[in-house]
Formats: C-alpha cells, structure tokens, sequence
C-alpha cells in the first residue's frame, strides 16, 4: 500500500525519472577520438609560432643567436620592447594603421548594411535585385588587373593618399553577401508589424533590421578590422614615402626585407642594444596584440553570425 502511494505521489509530482543507457558504437567513439586528437594537435600547431615569437622577444640576444629558445622565454629581459617603445617609425606606421581602421572600417560597415538590405528582398519587392546581384558579382570573379588599377589611383590623384588604402576594399562582395543571407532569415512579420505602426523604410531598417543583425555585422566588422590591419601590399604600392606606410607595410620593409629607408640614426643605435631576431619578435607580437586582444569580444557574434548567414541553397 505504501509502496503505490509512494509512486502515485511521485508521478503527481513529477519526479519520475527513467534511467536508459544509451548506447554508443565503437564507430562513433573513435571518431570522437579522432576529433579530439586531431583538433588538439592542430591549436598546437597554430599556438606554437606565436608562443615562439613572444619566448624570443623575452629573451637575450645571445640566447636568440644560438638558437636557444623554443616556447619558454632564455635569460628573461625587456630590452626588445624597450627598443620598439623608443621606435617612432613604428608608432608613426602603428597610428597610419589605427586612421586607416578608423575610416575604413565604419565606412565600409555601413555601404555593406545598406547594399545587404535591399538585395536580401523578393524580386517583386525589389525590381531590379537581379541586376545588381549580378553587377557585383562579376567584380568579384574577374578583375581589371594591377597595372590598370594603379592608373586609376593615379588619373584620381590617390597615390600617396590614405584613401588609395580604404577605397579599394570599401565594398567587400563576400561580406555583402554574409549580410544579406542573414537579413533574408530574419521574419518578414517584423517589418509588416512596423509598418502598420507607421514607420517608414528608414525606420524599419535603422529600428527593426538593424538591432536583430547585431551578430552578422560583428562578423562582418571583424573581417574588416583583420583585413585592413593585415594588408601591407597596397601600402607598399600605392604610397610614395615610408612614412606613410603602415604598420604591416612598414613591418615588411623593416623587418623581412630590411629597407634602409626606414630606419634612422637613432634607430641604428638602438638595435646595438638588441638582436635582430629579438627586435622582430618584439615588433611582430606588438602588432599582433591589438587583433588577439579584439577577436574574445567578437567570438560569441562571430559564429552566430558566420552560422546564420553563411550561404544556404
């Protein structure tokens, strides 16, 4: 009697639990391992460069010369960075990067959401969405060539300009399409809705569609940030001084090809107090922090929205 009252209260309740083992084939556990194994092995690989670079920027010329250091730090010193905090050709090529980022990247943001938009709509809605699908496709597949390219830079006057740096990649196709699978996910009620209460186009896209593309945008922002803080070939190519490059840029010139340009008095006086490898790891961890310090804020957005609006059939 008791023992049915006791079940009885339990299923009243809500507590009755059953237990069943599932059942996991030796096939699905392998691949598991194989998964684990093979992801592991591959952050290792990506992580052990950058624990390289930072363990020879620690460590002393000597140790760096001789070949001495793997991914912990040899005879610990700060002489390398001292080096990089006195060099101005750094910070100059450091700040030409930061008003780059500062133009480029809102600017582009914002061609992007707008273009996004109206190709993400029907063709009854948008007439000619078809046309202008096309129209940026083609870029995206055939392009005009350097040659061509540099001579209109120069017909419009952007050689030695920092606009010769941003204008070329103001209209990302890929991220354009990112953004517009995205939007076409998004419940058309939402802006019927809105217009009912009477907002208009404007509205309904600055109110409605923006807010809920939060997440494609910070993927498409982190694009733009790594893209225009990695770029140094048309920094090389379309500006006419060193000290107008920049950073990544002046990182080549500097550090892989050793360009006499760019480096001063100071500068050579300077390096006497550190190797060349300990002066480059310093240099190429300073520049890397910035983007490793950026993409944590970014992640959570960055697979939501690579996910959401990455292309779907």
């Amino acid at each position: 009697m008791r023992v049915l009252q006791r079940n009885n209260k339990k299923k009243q309740t809500g507590i009755v639990h059953t237990q069943s083992k599932v059942h996991v084939s030796w096939q699905r556990r392998a691949f598991n391992i194989f998964n684990i194994v093979f992801l592991t092995a591959t952050s290792v690989v990506c992580l052990l460069p950058l624990l390289h670079i930072l363990a020879l920027s620690f460590s002393s010329p000597f140790a760096a010369s001789s070949g001495r250091v793997g991914v912990l730090p040899v005879d610990f010193t700060t002489e390398a960075y001292k080096y990089v905090v006195q060099n101005k050709e750094f910070w100059r090529a450091f700040g030409v990067t930061l008003v780059r980022l500062a133009l480029g990247v809102p600017l582009t943001l914002v061609i992007i959401f707008i273009t996004a938009y109206p190709l993400s709509k029907s063709e009854h809605k948008f007439k000619g969405r078809k046309f202008y699908t096309a129209f940026f496709m083609i870029p995206m597949l055939f392009s005009g060539g350097l040659v061509p390219e540099y001579m209109t830079y120069m017909r419009y006057g952007l050689i030695g300009n920092i606009w010769a740096l941003i204008l070329p990649g103001l209209v990302p196709i890929s991220s354009i399409i990112l953004l517009m699978n995205f939007m076409r996910d998004l419940p058309p009620e939402l802006e019927e809705a809105a217009s009912i209460d009477g907002a208009g186009p404007v509205r309904c896209l600055f109110h409605v569609i923006l807010p809920l593309t939060v997440p494609a945008i910070a993927t498409v922002a982190l694009f733009c940030i790594v893209g225009h803080w990695n770029s140094w070939f048309d920094g090389i190519l379309y500006m006419n001084h060193p000290e107008q490059y920049p950073l990544q840029s002046y990182l080549q010139t500097s550090i892989l090809t050793y360009d006499s340009r760019t480096m001063t008095q100071k500068d050579v006086e300077l390096m006497q107090t550190v190797s060349d490898q300990t002066s480059r790891a310093a240099q190429i961890f300073v520049a890397t922090f910035p983007v490793l310090i950026v993409y944590p804020f970014f992640q959570k957005h960055f697979t939501k929205g690579l996910v959401m609006g990455s292309v779907k059939g």
